[in-house]
């Protein structure tokens, strides 16, 4: 058998070359029926979990803006009351700032 009619294609084979492409074609298509339910409730399912995830990392944003402010407000109210303290305190403020000053530089001091 020559090279030329190994590669051949005969009349006879077309017949069931193209009975071969409908059976593939077949196939895909009941596979794609099958797997298509399949792939949509999936999808729904990661859209599910997608949103969840969402209203989560909302309320998560809501609740840290909320604290943020709490701290905001605690900030204002300690730096005032601390004026006042060292407005009406001027001496003693001024002793607690020295001792604290030597205090914190021995602790930090290397030896």
């Amino acid at each position: 058998m020559g090279m030329s009619e190994k590669f051949t294609i005969h009349a006879a084979d077309l017949g069931s070359i193209n009975a071969t492409n409908v059976g593939a074609s077949d196939t895909t298509n009941t596979v794609a029926d099958v797997a298509g339910p399949t792939v949509e409730r999936l999808a729904s399912g990661a859209h599910r979990a997608v949103d969840q995830m969402a209203d989560v990392t909302a309320q998560a944003a809501e609740a840290l803006d909320a604290k943020g402010g709490q701290l905001k407000y605690l900030q204002a109210q300690w730096l005032e009351k601390s004026r006042v303290y060292v407005r009406d305190n001027p001496v003693k403020s001024l002793g607690i700032a020295v001792v604290s000053g030597f205090l914190l530089s021995r602790l930090l001091s290397s030896r």
